[in-house]
C-alpha cells in the first residue's frame, strides 16, 4: 500500500513539474517613461526625464543639456515604455542632423528655410557632413549651421536687411555685367550670397542661371541651401581654405569664420561677432551629442 502511495506521489510530482515547464514565463515589464526632456526647463538633482526611449536622472542642476549630454549630469536609468532607442544615426538617409534637431536649433526660423529644402540640397555636395568619423561629420554640420544661424539671425532673414547696400553689389568690370539690374545682387539665403560674380559662379557650379535670375535664391528653399553649400564646400573667401576642408582636416571652427567673414571679424576686428558664431557652434554640437574640438576662434 505504501509503495502505491509513493508511486502516486511521484507521478503527481512529475506532472506538476511538466506543467511548470510548459507554463509561459512572466516577462519583466518595461519602466514607464518619465515626462519628456525639454530644453526650456531647468532640472535639479534627482529630477527624471525621458528622451529617445530611455529615462535619465539629473545628478545636479542642468538646463538646455539634452540627455545623455557631455558633462556627466545625466544618469541613464534604462529603457522605458517598451521602446527601443533609435540608432546612433538619427536619419535613415545618413544625414547627421535629424528634423527634430534642426527644429531645436532654429525654433523661430522663417518657414522658408525648410529641413526638406536642406535635405534636397545635400545631393549637390555629397561630401558635406559625410566625411570622416561620426564626430567630424557632426562637427561640420554644426559648424555650417552655426555660421548660417549667425548670418540670418537664426534662419529668420531671407534677404539682406540693409536695402541701402543693394546697389553696391554690382561689379560692372565683369564682362557679363549685371543683367538682372544693378541692385539685384544683394545678400540672400543661408550665407547671404551677394555680388554678381558670386551669383554667376554659384549658378555655373549648380547648373542654375542665377546671374539672370538671382531671385531664385529667395524663392526656392533648395536653391537657397545649395548656394550656401556651394560657398561652404568650394570657396575660401578671405581665408586660406574652404570651411569644409577646415572642419574635415581638423583646423577647427575658427577657420570657418575666417573663410566666411575673416576680413571683418578675425584678428580682433570684431570679437563680439566671432563669439556669437562660437556660441552657436557650441550649442549645436551639444544638440548633436558631440564635442566642439579645438581652435574655436580666429
Amino acid at each position: 500500500m505504501l509503495r502505491k502511495r509513493l508511486s502516486a506521489l511521484v507521478a503527481a510530482s512529475a506532472l506538476a513539474g511538466a506543467l511548470t515547464v510548459v507554463l509561459p514565463a512572466t516577462s519583466a515589464s518595461a519602466a514607464d517613461c518619465a515626462p519628456a526632456w525639454s530644453s526650456s526647463t531647468t532640472y535639479w538633482g534627482g529630477d527624471t526625464v525621458s528622451h529617445n526611449g530611455r529615462n535619465w536622472t539629473a545628478k545636479w542642476w542642468t538646463q538646455n543639456e539634452m540627455p545623455p549630454g557631455n558633462s556627466g549630469v545625466w544618469a541613464d536609468q534604462g529603457a522605458c515604455g517598451g521602446t527601443t532607442p533609435p540608432p546612433t544615426d538619427p536619419d535613415p538617409s545618413g544625414f547627421v542632423v535629424s528634423e527634430a534637431q534642426f527644429n531645436q536649433m532654429f525654433p523661430n526660423r522663417n518657414s522658408f528655410y525648410t529641413y526638406q529644402g536642406l535635405k534636397a540640397a545635400l545631393s549637390a555636395y555629397p561630401a558635406f557632413a559625410a566625411t570622416g568619423s561620426d564626430t567630424v561629420r557632426k562637427r561640420e554640420a554644426a559648424a555650417f549651421l552655426a555660421n548660417v544661424s549667425h548670418e540670418t539671425g537664426g534662419l529668420v532673414h531671407i534677404v539682406e536687411q540693409n536695402t541701402a547696400n543693394y546697389p553696391h553689389y554690382c561689379d560692372t568690370s565683369q564682362p557679363y555685367g549685371c543683367p538682372a539690374g544693378q541692385a539685384a545682387y544683394y545678400g540672400r539665403g543661408p550665407i547671404q550670397l551677394s555680388w554678381n560674380f558670386n551669383y554667376k559662379a554659384a549658378g555655373d557650379a549648380l547648373g542654375i542661371d542665377l546671374l539672370r535670375n538671382p531671385y531664385l535664391v529667395e524663392r526656392d528653399a533648395a536653391v537657397a541651401w545649395k548656394t550656401a553649400l556651394w560657398y561652404w564646400n568650394t570657396q575660401s573667401g578671405p581665408g586660406t581654405m574652404t570651411p569644409h576642408n577646415a572642419m574635415v582636416n581638423g583646423h577647427g571652427f575658427g577657420e570657418t569664420i575666417r573663410s566666411i567673414n575673416g576680413s571683418l571679424e578675425c584678428g580682433g576686428r570684431n570679437p563680439a561677432q566671432v563669439q556669437s558664431r562660437i556660441a552657436n557652434y557650441q550649442r549645436f554640437v551639444q544638440i548633436l551629442g558631440t564635442t566642439p574640438g579645438d581652435n574655436l576662434s580666429c
